[in-house]
């Protein structure tokens, strides 16, 4: 096998045994982007220089014995609303095309300290605004199982770079499924933590309440390994949970007997593609094999999910966005007559359709005489998808379900419905909407050979449960294993 195609866990193994150097392996995957990104178009910016000096740094410091991190030497790559000081994080957007941060994210610096080598900025609908990445104003992103299909967005880009071989692995942000949803599509593990675990601070942000960084990689052993190095309170987020964290790569046993999953009945009803439901029927058997307890459930509520979630979203993005005036950075009219319409004509030029869709959709959400009609009622409804959840909890170790009704369909399939596009987000949005932590894990293919994604859902900073049960299923079936022919 090409370096390149290896897990962190597996390269980290060589570089300690002296089997291959940080150098060699970065190189590997530059050469992989060299070849395949006309392709799969799945960054935005590739650092090779910098990545090749840190790459012999880090190397030396191996060496040395003072690069000790099982992440030292391994080639990732960040979603492009990391902040990274000095290169360009553009968000996929106009907006943004030339902002060079004077800083960088908290979760950038964490993987600097473990030694991990930068290859790159991904791309991601604009402003983490999509399903199918096909918003960015930059390019599409293709998904590297069939270059004429959407690798599901937000994080996009992030999914197919690993799925590619074009990263070890990468970071992506989740708002409603934006991890989750490319991993299934690609055939990749993506983990979307609790809200709280993993710092916000230089992440630009799309709704403030809802919006999660997480790892997606090539097994679930990398997912512990990437979670290890990235959660942690951070003082410079309010919302960053202050509690202790465990070592995650501790979760890592196979074994789920004794453990109860329950499965709602609403989320293999009408909507879903009978390959995907045979899947997760086949999943749920092959956990009942090795001894866990499963049944069915209901939770009614899910299809309050989709309004709650988007009425939440496109209120707060409305109130993060106001931000872009063409005044302190980012994108400035050309022309404009005066300063409102200078905003007019900025905001105009430099947001795309779906992010103008969702700052109208909140702004009217939030307007007076609306706010308790709408925004108001989505809180309430917000308050009882938490309850339903906690009730469920209080019978099962975690849940379990598709991750998306379909596999990845096909590029501008559509584009021209935008609500068909957001019915997509069924089964992911709730998990935001309650802040808890749910994991995807590949669990088949379709009959036209496109990967499926298993969803785990557990209870709030409860990872280690969801790790646990995600690495029992891969080490009794192959579906990890699958990588796909470009």
């Amino acid at each position: 096998m090409e370096l390149y195609e290896l897990t962190a866990h597996e390269l980290s193994d060589l570089i300690k045994d002296k089997k291959a150097s940080a150098v060699e392996i970065t190189e590997s995957l530059l050469n992989r982007i060299e070849e395949t990104e006309n392709k799969v178009e799945s960054y935005l910016t590739v650092c090779k220089e910098e990545a090749l000096a840190k790459a012999k740094e880090v190397q030396a410091r191996i060496d040395k014995g003072e690069a000790k991190s099982p992440l030292a030497g391994i080639p990732m790559a960040l979603k492009d609303n990391m902040c990274t000081e000095g290169i360009a994080t553009t968000c996929g957007s106009k907006m943004l095309e030339n902002f060079i941060p004077p800083y960088s994210a908290t979760v950038v610096k964490k993987l600097a300290e473990e030694d991990a080598i930068l290859l790159g900025k991904l791309n991601m609908d604009e402003f983490a605004m999509g399903g199918s990445n096909e918003n960015s104003y930059f390019k599409k992103t293709k998904n590297p199982w069939d270059l004429e299909r959407v690798p599901g967005g937000s994080s996009g880009g992030s999914a197919a770079s690993v799925a590619s071989g074009q990263a070890v692995f990468s970071l992506g942000s989740d708002t409603g499924g934006s991890i989750r949803q490319p991993a299934a599509f690609c055939g990749v593990v993506g983990m979307k933590p609790t809200y709280g675990t993993v710092s916000r601070f230089g992440l630009v942000a799309f709704a403030s309440s809802l919006d999660q960084i997480g790892p997606l990689t090539k097994d679930v052993t990398d997912c512990a390994l990437v979670l290890n190095a990235i959660t942690g309170h951070d003082k410079m987020d309010s919302t960053s949970a202050d509690i202790q964290y465990p070592d995650y790569t501790k979760a890592l046993l196979n074994d789920v007997k004794g453990m109860k999953i329950g499965y709602p009945k609403e989320y293999l009803g009408k909507g879903i593609s009978e390959d995907v439901k045979k899947a997760v029927l086949d999943a749920i058997d092959t956990y009942k094999s090795l001894g866990a307890e499963c049944e069915e459930f209901s939770l009614p509520i899910t299809e309050y999910a989709i309004p709650a979630y988007y009425l939440i979203a496109c209120a707060e993005a409305s109130s993060n966005l106001a931000r872009y005036d063409g005044i302190k950075y980012g994108y400035r009219a050309a022309k404009y007559t005066d300063l409102l319409d200078l905003y007019k004509q900025t905001r105009s030029e430099g947001f795309g359709a779906e992010v103008k869709r969702r700052i109208m959709l909140g702004t009217y959400a939030l307007s007076s005489g609306y706010y308790d009609a709408y925004y108001k009622k989505a809180l309430q409804v917000r308050t009882i998808i938490k309850q339903e959840f906690d009730k469920a909890f209080s019978k099962y170790d975690f849940i379990i379900g598709p991750t998306t009704p379909t596999t990845a369909f096909k590029l501008g399939e559509k584009t021209a419905n935008p609500l068909e596009m957001y019915l997509e987000d069924i089964y992911t949005v709730s998990v935001n909407i309650a802040g808890l932590p749910g994991l995807v894990v590949p669990c088949g293919k379709d009959s036209k050979g496109l990967p499926i994604g298993l969803q785990l859902i557990g209870k709030p900073f409860d990872e280690s449960t969801l790790l646990r049960a995600g690495y029992t299923f891969e080490q009794n079936t192959e579906y990890h294993k699958m990588r796909p022919q470009i």
